[in-house]
């Protein structure tokens, strides 16, 4: 048997709407679909305002901008996240700080981001790794007290929750996306979400090339032009299109990558409690969406034993992010706040294990049974605790 890392799941609907959109004779940004994405999003997450994008990368550059981050601009964030999250911010000349991830949730840790701030740090971006949030009180705390923008990278976290609140509605904006990896799919595709007025009319222009476009179509001015610098962060009305169908089921999906979520964790209990890996940790202050099952190992040599073995039973399980301040672009564009041990810790041990929506119960035993058959070979042969 074949296990993918991923497949990309459809309700049934996207081609029908993509039709629809057709039909519609609108196929550039900004039709019926993306208005409707836009407002259920709204409704959804409890947000003041959420404007479509062509990815999550998108989001947050468009972030970056509401940011006003300048040459020099310092930007508190994990090493421990995609390169968007530091890309777009280097983009407009920004630095991006990074400072240590906490060892249960792997979010950023709360507690060193005060050592990071500076006279010159502007922002700050939690990243909610795996749909589990970051500790978003303290941290809006530390915004409040220090004059910061909070950005929330919410890719990972559509309907997670942080105290009842869902993620992206709680910083002052945020990203999230619609990548073929993620719960809520479009192929491509973003949003960023403002739950700050304050920075509403200026994302508008953004997003349309630095244009007042939007108030010409709603009939508030007789011409539009160019006002501000943007860029077209818009997606097409075909992505919207798909993307609503997976919005209608977005319960039903998240359910179901919870129960195959949980599924899990029951099945490696036991191995965690001998000390062989960590299971992913969940706060009682969280609900998580069941975007991702992850297993840490004792090592990077225990590490790639397991996955050498668990790959040729078939089943795709990956390692995850190499640390950005690793990377020969973090090397020159950003700087580091104390240690990150625990970054550098994570980065050698995680393993992601296949988790998507239409994995058979045949698929999901076959990984949980390969993935126990592995650990223990790998242990009878000299045990080594997390």
């Amino acid at each position: 048997m074949k296990v993918p890392f991923n497949k990309p799941y459809m309700t049934g609907k996207e081609l029908g709407y993509i039709g629809e959109a057709h039909k519609n004779g609108h196929l550039s940004g900004d039709g019926p679909f993306t208005k409707r994405c836009q407002l259920w999003i709204e409704k959804t997450f409890g947000s003041k305002r959420a404007l479509l994008t062509h990815s999550g990368t998108a989001g947050l550059e468009m972030a970056a901008i509401l940011a006003d981050i300048r040459p020099g601009d310092e930007i508190i964030m994990p090493s421990y996240t995609f390169v968007s999250t530091a890309n777009a911010f280097v983009l407009r000349g920004g630095v991006p700080v990074f400072v240590d991830i906490r060892q249960d949730t792997l979010n950023i840790d709360e507690s060193k981001i005060e050592a990071a701030i500076t006279p010159r740090t502007k922002a700050i971006v939690p990243v909610h790794y795996a749909g589990v949030s970051c500790n978003m009180d303290v941290i809006m705390d530390l915004a409040g007290r220090h004059d910061l923008i909070i950005i929330e990278d919410a890719a990972h976290a559509v309907l997670g929750k942080y105290n009842g609140k869902h993620l992206g509605a709680i910083g002052h904006v945020s990203a999230l996306s619609f990548h073929e990896t993620k719960n809520i799919i479009s192929g491509e595709g973003g949003a960023l979400l403002v739950n700050d007025m304050r920075y509403y009319d200026r994302a508008e222009v953004i997003r349309e090339k630095g244009t007042d476009r939007g108030k010409f179509f709603r009939g508030e001015i007789d011409k539009y032009t160019w006002v501000d610098i943007g860029s077209s962060y818009l997606p097409s009305e075909l992505i919207a299109a798909f993307l609503w169908a997976q919005m209608e089921n977005a319960q039903s999906i998240v359910s179901e990558r919870i129960r195959i979520w949980d599924r899990y964790h029951k099945a490696f209990a036991a191995l965690e409690g001998l000390g062989h890996i960590r299971r992913p940790f969940v706060p009682d202050n969280c609900e998580h969406n069941g975007h991702m099952y992850y297993i840490l190992l004792p090592t990077l040599e225990y590490r790639n034993m397991f996955l050498k073995m668990i790959r040729e039973a078939g089943i795709g399980a990956i390692f995850h992010y190499i640390p950005l301040d690793m990377s020969r672009a973090g090397r020159i564009y950003a700087s580091v706040s104390g240690s990150l041990d625990v970054t550098h810790r994570v980065s050698d041990c995680v393993v992601r294990l296949p988790l998507w929506m239409g994995m058979t119960d045949g698929q999901i035993d076959y990984v949980i049974d390969n993935v126990i058959h592995a650990l223990k070979e790998i242990f009878n042969r000299g045990v080594k605790r997390v």
